[in-house]
């Protein structure tokens, strides 16, 4: 095979973006390194001319100047095996990464499953390969959270970072997470008005991050309101473990008539498990999720009602909100707060997080 030389066609340079952008070479530099103080506008017509051209920044150079990698850590407690079954994180990934892609900077995948994996990452995360780091699925006393702290590298939490010992999350814990509890309240309150007064849960594991808690939480805020008792069953957040824990609720209790299920996952193995002993969903059993995974609500049989969180977009905010703690201004030129990245209002205010609201999606399960 013959190999064609490279045709010599000259790059686009930063002064060409600027050019056809009709800003000025700074502005470019400050979209490009994912600065707040330029409009959103601005920032949209800017990314649009880089890809008309097809800009790519001079990265070596970049670094030289700059003193940083490019680099960001996304750091996954959770087995390796386990996070790329569930559709959940790969659209969260997919976010993070979309949005690094925009600001020239690459994701660097690490996984803790082992307790000699926190030296290793501890050795990694301080060694100058990136330039901050994104952790999710922490679990209770998870000592991520303190290495990151000792290290002093920027950082942000996908989920409400678990507090250790008792002590509240402390300040600089950024984190990005879904409204939880207000979710579960919405899909247990639909399942009332249905006139369903028998309602389980399967629920999240005890030793996984705030979701769980929140989620079981908002189920428990309407059975109170309602004053229903409530019935409870723990499973992983896999496709087997809500099938185990739907079958566990029947033989605790064979004529409930509504389950809410802490996610779309474990959702479609309760609703196997439902088929299997030959109760119909939603005349017998009325079905509720939580996430929205499309791949999963739109294929069960039947479809599933559940909560619509958007995970991509949670992504990409756990890595804009990591970019402006890296180093960019807190606001835009024109001093309007970037609209994405709202503080939570249930934390304190020296903690930067942002709450993604949450919104019922009916199907034909409920």
């Amino acid at each position: 095979m013959v190999l064609t030389q490279r045709s010599h066609v000259r790059r686009p340079t930063l002064e060409d973006v600027a050019r056809q952008s009709g800003v000025s070479r700074s502005t470019v530099s400050r979209v490009i390194n994912g600065e707040a103080r330029v409009r959103a506008e601005v920032v949209d017509r800017v990314r649009d001319v880089i890809a008309e051209l097809g800009y790519v920044p001079n990265r070596a150079a970049r670094q030289l100047v700059t003193h940083r990698t490019g680099a960001v850590a996304v750091v996954a407690a959770q087995p390796e095996n386990r996070l790329f079954i569930d559709p959940f994180f790969d659209l969260l990934l997919r976010g993070v990464r979309r949005e690094l892609a925009l600001h020239g900077a690459q994701a660097v995948l690490l996984f803790v499953e082992e307790p000699d994996d926190y030296a290793r990452v501890a050795d990694y995360l301080g060694g100058g390969h990136v330039d901050g780091a994104i952790l999710f699925s922490l679990r209770p006393g998870d000592r991520l959270g303190e290495i990151i702290d000792r290290l002093g590298l920027p950082a942000v939490f996908g989920g409400r970072p678990l507090p250790r010992g008792g002590e509240p999350v402390r300040a600089g814990q950024a984190f990005v997470d879904g409204d939880n509890r207000g979710g579960a309240r919405q899909a247990v309150q639909h399942l009332v008005s249905l006139g369903r007064r028998r309602i389980a849960t399967v629920a999240g594991p005890y030793d996984q991050e705030n979701s769980a808690v929140d989620r079981l939480a908002g189920y428990r805020d309407v059975l109170r309101d309602t004053g229903s008792p409530d019935l409870v069953e723990r499973a992983d957040y896999t496709r087997q473990g809500g099938a185990d824990a739907m079958a566990a609720l029947l033989h605790r209790r064979p004529d409930l008539d509504a389950v809410f299920v802490a996610s779309d996952l474990m959702a479609s193995g309760a609703l196997q498990t439902l088929r299997e002993h030959g109760r119909r969903v939603p005349e017998d059993v009325a079905v509720v999720g939580f996430d929205d995974l499309t791949s999963i609500a739109e294929t069960t049989d039947p479809p599933l009602t559940t909560v619509h969180q958007d995970a991509e977009e949670m992504g990409r905010l756990m890595a804009r909100l990591l970019l402006e703690r890296e180093g960019a201004p807190d606001s835009a030129s024109d001093g309007t707060p970037d609209s994405r990245l709202d503080r939570a209002t249930d934390v304190s205010p020296d903690v930067p997080s942002v709450i993604v609201p949450t919104r019922l999606v009916r199907r034909a399960s409920a």
